[in-house]
């Protein structure tokens, strides 16, 4: 990942939108991902963005993260998006 799951301060905007309007940021992230608006909090969408950027994890941590932290893990998946469209490799 290229910011840590709580790394708020890294992108205090994405955060705001992850409090405040979290239904929005799921479906900005299922969006950029070309995924159903309702899939951007599921285990799956996690794991799949993991998959694709070979981003070391597994299925029982992705599905932890998902249960007990998931406006973070929306919020990191976000986050890791918008490095990866600023450095050309989204």
């Amino acid at each position: 990942w290229q910011t840590g799951l709580m790394d708020c301060c890294s992108d205090c905007s994405v955060c705001c939108c992850g409090t405040f309007c979290f239904p929005c940021l799921a479906c900005q992230v299922a969006g950029d991902m070309n995924e159903c608006c309702l899939c951007g909090t599921s285990v799956a969408m996690r794991t799949l963005y993991r998959t694709r950027y070979n981003i070391p994890g597994s299925l029982c941590s992705d599905y932890c993260i998902t249960l007990w932290c998931t406006v973070c893990s929306v919020c990191q998946i976000k986050r890791d998006i918008n490095r990866r469209r600023e450095l050309g490799i989204f």
